[in-house]
């Protein structure tokens, strides 16, 4: 059967979309799991939303939520820390000795200020984490976290990273991670298995 060349040049173009949607797919859900199953060693040196000083203590003594992302984001990231909040919302009483940071993996950009700004607008229960690039590169190298300008210039550009949040118990080891787009009721559950069920 001949088929229009229209119509063939349509067909050719949405497969090789649906191939470079796949492969983003594998790409993301891959990327998402290369975090460090270990206890996180590394010393570093960076500041709170309100210029705290913040070390490698920071991942131990309660259980922790973190997630690395930019202000500047144009979804994921404002996406996750609301469902974060909703989270922490829902677990009520039991979630009150849980933490949940939003670690910069722009920190060029995202100043202590900048970085203050945007959480307190979500919710007072996520503490921003910046400073020096060289410190957050520790972080992320640490956690094995992908983090990378993927495309623009100087002033205005986007960034590429790992979009699972970490669930990091209180003796500062991983014990799993929520992707993005989770169900909220299964991340739920998650997060009361992994961090909240047993001492941490």
């Amino acid at each position: 059967m001949n088929r229009n060349p229209l119509t063939l040049l349509a067909m050719g173009c949405a497969g090789v979309f649906f191939a470079a949607l796949v492969g983003v797919m594998f790409w993301v859900s891959a990327d998402s799991a290369r975090a460090r199953n270990g206890p996180f060693q590394a010393s570093f040196s960076l500041v709170d939303d309100r210029g705290a000083p913040v070390d490698e203590g920071l991942f131990k003594g309660a259980p922790s939520i973190v997630y690395f992302g930019y202000t500047h984001c144009p979804e994921v990231c404002p996406t996750t820390l609301f469902e974060v909040t909703d989270w922490l919302n829902r677990l009520g009483p039991d979630g009150e000795k849980l933490k949940a940071y939003f670690f910069s993996i722009d920190p060029q950009r995202d100043t202590p200020q900048v970085m203050h700004a945007y959480v307190t607008a979500i919710t007072d229960r996520i503490t921003g984490v910046t400073g020096d690039p060289a410190e957050m590169k520790k972080v992320t190298d640490g956690w094995m976290i992908h983090a990378s300008r993927s495309f623009g210039d100087d002033s205005d550009y986007h960034m590429s990273h790992t979009t699972s949040l970490l669930l990091i118990g209180a003796d500062g080891r991983l014990k799993g991670m929520i992707p993005y787009g989770s169900d909220s009721d299964q991340a739920l559950q998650k997060i009361r298995a992994t961090l909240l069920t047993h001492a941490s």
